[in-house]
């Protein structure tokens, strides 16, 4: 596998993820009515906010990427499901396919790794030479 199409494959998707978290903080109130008004307890902004910018900054660094990997696909497809599933408004459901494309690549990179420009990968070098 390409390394340097894997590390651009992670930036890409960790991108969207990493400016999702940020504008959260700044639209914190609209976020959390939003959230409130889909059924979801807006206590758990903060929560939000945290897993996708930590998990954006671990795809770009290549650490944890498999697990990392499973749980944005598993985050992915819940946000999906609860915010824009909706068949009567075709903006929601193209959001929703977006997000089930994302869930797509998410799964492929849990299954081919983050590629030689990683952590992992260095981390996996060093065990194998002591």
């Amino acid at each position: 596998m390409n390394a340097a199409s894997l590390l651009i494959g992670r930036v890409l998707l960790a991108h969207i993820f990493l400016l999702a978290g940020i504008s959260k903080i700044s639209a914190y109130s609209g976020t959390g009515a939003y959230m409130a008004s889909m059924g979801i307890p807006a206590t758990l902004l903060p929560v939000v906010i945290a897993f996708e910018i930590g998990a954006a900054l671990a795809l770009l660094l290549g650490w944890q990427t498999r697990w990392v990997a499973y749980a944005l696909a598993a985050f992915t497809l819940v946000s999906a499901l609860v915010f824009h599933f909706n068949q009567g408004d075709q903006m929601q459901m193209i959001m929703f396919m977006k997000n089930i494309a994302i869930v797509g690549g998410f799964v492929i990179l849990a299954a081919t790794g983050p590629g030689a420009m990683s952590l992992d990968a260095r981390r996996q070098q060093a065990s194998a030479t002591h």
